[in-house]
């Protein structure tokens, strides 16, 4: 398919995509197509599985997947307005009735301790939908003081005494972090960005999926592009994060972009991985077919990076 084709091919897919097409790929406003991302397709087929009482799924974390909390982060990722009503509503619920005694979201175990990749994640689509920023500043002493020595983050430094950041967690928290920025809260914001330099660079340290000891891939999955990533990390979910952060290209990004290059098909698409194994609302996509999620998002991660290959 040429270069013309592939964008055609991405503008008949779910409003989302049409609406992200035209904005990362061929600079075009279309504020008209994000007002009816609500009403239509996916985002509208996922608004309708919340319940009366104000969540998805049966709480904020369980089932999994189809959880208040993935569903929440499926729908910014969607670019649903975030003046939404109904995603305010359940919001306000969870911090309200979701914090532990660490400040944090979704305190677990006997020890009441907050996860901190979901809270990464809840200050992801938080600070997308602009919630207030008193009721966040707990979380974002939680993710501070959870800050490892290495540069990042891990979800078991304040549970079972990690000592080495995870790539998974450092994303999530990093994509929370860049949504606070771009929303305007202000609170230790400094601190914050400073983390976020250090976490960059934690990923760098490791060319984004080798051991920065033994130069091995430290997973097998984080070459996989699977979409929704839930709380995975992978490389073209990084280079995307790297992408709209506006972080300058590095060289140590090179083996990174090398794969993605080479997942690209003859049609010039990219596939979808194999599904993390769980309860779903729906498949807006299926396994080993080409996925417009993935090639939009690797698409627009060459094009910032001026590779035309």
């Amino acid at each position: 398919m040429t270069s013309r084709e592939i964008l055609s091919w991405l503008l008949e897919g779910d409003i989302s995509i049409r609406y992200q097409t035209y904005r990362d790929l061929l600079d075009i406003d279309k504020a008209n197509s994000r007002k009816r991302i609500e009403r239509e397709g996916w985002a509208l087929k996922f608004l309708s599985f919340r319940r009366p009482n104000g969540y998805w799924g049966q709480s904020f974390y369980q089932p999994k997947w189809t959880s208040a909390h993935y569903t929440l982060l499926d729908l910014k990722n969607l670019n649903i307005s975030p003046a939404n009503k109904a995603i305010r509503e359940t919001l306000n619920l969870i911090l309200e009735t979701e914090k532990g005694p660490d400040g944090g979201i979704y305190p677990i175990g006997a020890s009441r301790r907050s996860d901190i990749c979901v809270n990464g994640m809840f200050l992801n689509y938080g600070c997308y939908f602009k919630v207030s920023e008193e009721k966040i500043k707990s979380l974002v002493d939680l993710l501070l003081d959870e800050k490892m020595r290495d540069g990042g983050f891990n979800c078991q430094s304040n549970n079972k005494g990690a000592v080495h950041s995870s790539l998974h967690t450092t994303i999530s928290v990093l994509e929370g972090i860049l949504e606070y920025e771009r929303n305007g809260y202000t609170y230790r914001l400094k601190e914050l960005k400073y983390a976020a330099g250090t976490s960059h660079e934690f990923i760098l340290v490791h060319r984004l999926f080798r051991s920065d000891k033994t130069g091995e891939i430290i997973n097998p999955g984080f070459l996989k592009f699977h979409y929704p990533y839930r709380w995975h990390y992978d490389i073209l979910r990084a280079m995307d994060y790297f992408r709209f952060a506006g972080v300058k290209y590095d060289s140590r990004m090179d083996n990174a972009i090398e794969i993605i290059l080479e997942q690209r098909t003859q049609e010039g698409q990219w596939r979808l991985a194999t599904k993390y194994a769980g309860k779903t609302h729906f498949e807006m996509e299926q396994p080993g077919e080409p996925s417009r999620w993935n090639t939009l998002r690797a698409l627009r991660i060459l094009r910032h990076y001026k590779i035309d290959r």
